[in-house]
């Protein structure tokens, strides 16, 4: 898993990057907890990507099984 780029942290966030240093010095647990914020944001998306393959699948199977049954 990657950190976030510092651009993506600007955008998001809607501060410059002289902010997001000061963060990273002076309050090291939100810049932390920001972190691990955009990690947890990052498997979130990989579970559902892989909730949707297996949704697909198993629709792709019930449809077998119909025709096979009809």
């Amino acid at each position: 898993m990657k950190l976030p780029s510092l651009r993506k942290l600007e955008f998001d966030l809607d501060v410059n990057k002289t902010t997001l240093h000061n963060w990273k010095k002076r309050r090291p647990k939100l810049y932390e907890f920001i972190i691990d914020s955009y990690k947890d944001r990052e498997l979130l998306k990989q579970n559902l990507t892989y909730l949707v393959e297996q949704k697909k699948q198993l629709e792709n199977e019930i449809h077998t099984t119909q025709e096979r049954v009809s």
